[in-house]
């Protein structure tokens, strides 16, 4: 394959995208918003698991159950272009504190402009521990993962998923969602294994059939700490 050429298609994909999203008289705010998920994958596709944003339907699925009003403070991991945050924005409380964190820099501007006043941080979320120990209450409540897992290199994997489980509170929720059509990946085995093995309580949701692909939602409460992570 010449790489040269491959290289040039993509950054021309990714130019037309930029001018498109710019011009909300030629299009839709939701074909806007597929652009600019289509745009992050263009330039990530290593961290961006998919070609089309998550839908509302599937961001409900994600706060359900979680008391976001009561929360002192909410972290959002890949927030990619705001699906579950404006869900997230909705039902938080008054007092309560919100930090983002997104890789994707493009995307992270773009959040900034949708969701003006809201923290949203262009870092890792193997980072997630800076944030945390800046905040209010030094744990986090609820943490709200958009994270491709089953496609993260296993070592990223590792260490973002003990961030989450050390920054969450004793009685902390962790929510995350996977494709239908990837549960039998033995990548997607062992994130479901590491979440019955590090939080005592793990539920699954229904299938989320109205979202592209179809999803379900991983909710779990009380972590275990000062576990070590199985091979």
């Amino acid at each position: 394959m010449n790489h040269t050429l491959t290289a040039s298609r993509r950054h021309s994909a990714e130019a037309i995208l930029a001018r498109a999203s710019k011009r909300p008289s030629a299009v839709t705010s939701q074909v806007a918003e597929r652009l600019a998920f289509l745009g992050a994958f263009l330039r990530k596709p290593q961290v961006v698991g998919a070609i089309t944003p998550s839908s509302r339907a599937l961001a409900l699925a994600m706060v359900e159950g979680m008391e976001l009003k009561r929360a002192k403070l909410v972290i959002e991991l890949g927030p990619g272009t705001g699906a579950f945050t404006k869900v997230i924005l909705e039902r938080l409380g008054r007092q309560t504190e919100f930090v983002a964190l997104e890789l994707d820099k493009v995307s992270a501007k773009r959040l900034r402009q949708q969701f003006p006043g809201v923290a949203f941080h262009h870092d890792s979320a193997e980072n997630l521990h800076h944030y945390v120990a800046r905040s209010r209450s030094k744990r986090a409540d609820i943490v709200i993962s958009g994270l491709p897992w089953t496609i993260l290199p296993r070592p990223v994997h590792d260490r973002i998923f003990r961030e989450i489980i050390d920054s969450l509170a004793p009685d902390g929720c962790f929510a995350t969602f996977a494709y239908l059509h990837g549960c039998c990946l033995p990548s997607a085995g062992r994130f479901r294994n590491l979440l019955k093995e590090h939080f005592q309580q793990v539920e699954r949701s229904r299938v989320v059939w109205r979202n592209i692909p179809p999803a379900f939602v991983y909710r779990c409460s009380r972590p275990i700490p000062n576990k070590p992570l199985a091979g």
